[in-house]
């Protein structure tokens, strides 16, 4: 039998222990809010680092793990999460680009953070199915039982969250992380992107050889998709690079657990293996910087220069020495090829204390770009005045 000290401290170690896995490790992350146990969106308000004529403000707050956006037609936003297990719908009543009403549309899901829109209705990923929620924009106060669309995923927590989106081509894309740091698996689901049929039939894989995607885009011309990848642990703290990937048919293999980056081979799983065989990334990126969600610019808003390039969210490191990430970077293109690969928006971390960490960005109709933050828990908006 345990005695009342040894349960006491069994407790605190299981507590612990839940919010270390989770991401949530407050000693190594900083900047904890006090009064409300999590990150201070106000902190990141207050040290926010934007090119000139850029500003940041607070869309909504107390979005409980915010991660995945996606728009409805009406212009709802809908949030999904990891940790919460739930899915909200934001509306902006008065067009005044700030939250007026938040609404817990789903809950008890097994981290449904994948969240995309179609013909009216919602669709989510949880780690082993999707979802969808018909007429949801109707319903948001009380909807409907959701219709089981796919769920012939695996069930591993290891990367199971997933972001997914609809491609040009009106098939919903849906990836596979790897169940690992770094491993071969003979189930060929595994550390890839598929994609199915709005119904779910006809699911197959579109490419091979992806760690873990939880950012993809197609390009506003080409129609290609492009999509960030996060790279393994373990290999130092400057290997290896986070990756910008970019798919322009189905079948390619992006390299994992083989190589990484520009071909960087692997210290146990790159022997006997011809780098050539591989398609290398399109840009590095920092090294586990946690490059997430992505998208192409294409308002009006910002400065012409902007126009058709790449924003990244930067959730953050958690096993490097000195941080890195934190931030929202961007990556110019010229003629269809990244061209520099800078800060965008900084401040969400200042020496190795953290206010926030980004997610996935989402592009408004008047082209401002809202920024999610599940450590702060708050989606911010973006905008630009000359």
């Amino acid at each position: 039998m345990l005695s009342s000290h040894q349960k006491w401290f069994l407790r605190i170690f299981l507590i612990v222990a839940i919010l270390a896995v989770g991401g949530y490790t407050f000693s190594r992350l900083g900047s904890v809010n006090p009064a409300t146990g999590h990150g201070d969106s106000l902190a990141v308000l207050a040290g926010i680092r934007l090119p000139t004529g850029f500003k940041m403000k607070l869309f909504a707050t107390g979005i409980i793990d915010a991660r995945s956006m996606t728009r409805g037609k009406n212009g709802t936003l809908f949030v999904g999460t990891r940790q919460a297990g739930k899915v909200y719908a934001i509306v902006d009543e008065n067009g005044d680009k700030t939250a007026d009403k938040v609404y817990t549309i789903a809950e008890n899901l097994y981290m449904p953070c994948g969240v995309a829109f179609r013909d009216n209705s919602l669709y989510v990923a949880e780690v082993n199915r999707v979802l969808r929620y018909d007429d949801i924009e109707n319903s948001l106060a009380s909807p409907a039982l959701p219709v089981v669309v796919n769920d012939s995923f695996p069930s591993d927590a290891a990367h199971g969250w997933k972001f997914i989106r609809f491609g040009p081509d009106g098939k919903l894309y849906v990836p596979v992380g790897a169940p690992c740091n770094v491993c071969e698996n003979s189930d060929a689901r595994y550390s890839s992107i598929m994609r199915m049929n709005p119904d779910g039939t006809q699911l197959e894989i579109f490419a091979a050889g992806i760690r873990n995607t939880v950012g993809f885009d197609w390009h506003p011309e080409t129609g290609q998709l492009w999509f960030t990848e996060n790279g393994r642990d373990w290999m130092g703290d400057e290997l290896p690079p986070d990756e910008l990937n970019c798919a322009p048919v189905p079948g390619l293999h992006f390299g994992f657990p083989y190589f990484h980056g520009r071909q960087i081979p692997d210290p146990v799983f790159a022997e006997g293996r011809d780098p050539a065989s591989f398609v290398s990334c399109i840009q590095e990126l920092g090294a586990h910087v946690a490059a997430l969600g992505m998208r192409f610019y294409t308002g009006r808003m910002f400065p012409e220069k902007y126009l058709g390039q790449i924003f990244i969210a930067e959730h953050g490191s958690w096993n490097r020495k000195k941080k890195s990430g934190y931030r929202i970077s961007l990556v110019t293109l010229e003629n269809g090829r990244p061209t520099s690969y800078k800060a965008f928006a900084e401040g969400f971390e200042k020496d190795d204390h953290v206010s926030g960490r980004p997610v996935d960005i989402e592009q408004l109709d008047d082209g401002s770009l809202l920024i999610s933050d599940d450590f702060s828990h708050a989606i911010y908006r973006i905008s630009y005045e000359p």
